[in-house]
């Protein structure tokens, strides 16, 4: 049975500190899809996948994660100078890659615009998508079919990782918010109703990827202004009140 973070939720406003650091032992966490992952740290906090995964992959916490802030680094060691995605999965369920009733949050990041035959064109940059139902190489791709593209980066957008270089990230998610920064800088900060599940990281068609130093906080609700539409989305939703975890299928 999944375990769940706890946190109380006050009103409609993003998220803007944290509390309550610790450590992240990730040996408790699982692969989902493919890819090879090996436990890495002292402390097991840092984990590397070495393939050039053929299917999405993830690398999942496998609790529910709503109310969580979780920070860390990224960094791609690739001399064979590949160039395809890394990221995070939001509210994941286990099987979620394969399953018609997912509904998860995708944040990808690509180093280099690529078009592939029979999947169509895969856009360098920073990106947070909706996916709903089961997940193929082409939709994970060209972001279509059960991917929706909700937002990209205020200044990674089309902006792709460089090998070699060590990324810092900052990341927040509720049950009606994400926020994600990259180096310190607030790249994606998006409002909504989102479900609940795992934190995971994601890679598709990349190796050499490590994600190390990671920090679980508790997400604190700060009054940053939401922009005009978000006012409307979130009042479209109605009042939040006692979050409930995601049902099962």
């Amino acid at each position: 049975m999944k375990h769940t973070l706890k946190f109380v939720a006050l009103g409609t406003c993003l998220l803007g500190s944290t509390a309550m650091a610790g450590t992240v032992d990730l040996s408790s966490w699982g692969a989902e899809g493919d890819g090879s992952w090996a436990l890495q740290g002292v402390n097991n906090d840092a984990v590397y996948q070495s393939i050039n995964t053929p299917k999405p992959a993830a690398f999942i916490n496998k609790i529910d994660s709503q109310g969580a802030a979780l920070s860390g680094k990224i960094k791609v060691d690739n001399p064979s100078g590949d160039d395809d995605f890394i990221g995070f999965v939001l509210g994941f369920d286990t099987g979620d890659f394969g399953s018609a009733t997912a509904d998860y949050l995708l944040i990808d990041w690509k180093r280099n615009d690529q078009y592939v035959s029979g999947w169509g064109d895969g856009d360098k940059g920073l990106s947070i998508s909706r996916v709903s139902g089961a997940l193929s190489e082409a939709d994970a791709w060209a972001h279509t079919g059960a991917v929706t593209e909700l937002d990209r980066g205020t200044s990674l957008g089309n902006v792709g990782w460089s090998e070699g270089v060590e990324y810092t990230f900052d990341l927040i998610f509720t049950a009606s918010a994400v926020q994600v920064k990259v180096n310190n800088s607030l790249e994606l900060n998006i409002a909504g109703s989102f479900e609940n599940g795992s934190f995971g990281f994601y890679n598709f068609s990349q190796a050499k990827v490590t994600y190390s130093g990671i920090e679980e906080n508790e997400a604190v609700i700060s009054p940053v202004p939401l922009p005009a539409g978000g006012f409307l989305l979130l009042a479209g939703l109605g009042g939040l009140g006692a979050l409930r975890r995601k049902k099962k299928s």
